[in-house]
């Protein structure tokens, strides 16, 4: 099931990605601030990403932190590129979460988001 999926802005590349507040349904705080994320990437290895849960103009705002600079730097992502958040359970890995990169290329004269892997 799709948590999310967004197009990478700066911010997100550079600090933190901030992603859209609906998708905290998702993520089990446990009446905490944050909370680490079991996460499989794309290669099938475990991640675990740090997320917080911040306040802004007395909202949640949700974002990546811990961890996310790495998977930014192994999947060499940039501005634009689109990264996809599942809920997926992987009793194996123990993971709750499976991320995956895609970058827009053309196949054929069409747009298309392709797959990246580390």
């Amino acid at each position: 099931m799709e948590v999310f999926d967004k197009d990478l802005t700066p911010t997100d590349i550079q600090h933190r990605f901030s992603f859209p507040t609906r998708a905290l349904q998702y993520i089990d705080f446990a009446g905490e601030f944050s909370v680490d994320l079991r996460v499989k990437d794309s290669s099938g290895e475990l991640r675990v990403i740090g997320c917080n849960k911040r306040s802004h103009g007395g909202h949640p705002k949700p974002e990546l932190c811990r961890g996310w600079r790495r998977y930014v730097t192994d999947y060499d992502l940039r501005v634009g590129d689109r990264v996809v958040l599942l809920a997926e359970e992987d009793h194996r890995l123990g993971s709750q979460f499976r991320i995956e990169a895609k970058r827009r290329i053309m196949v054929l004269g069409e747009e298309v988001w392709g797959d990246l892997h580390a």
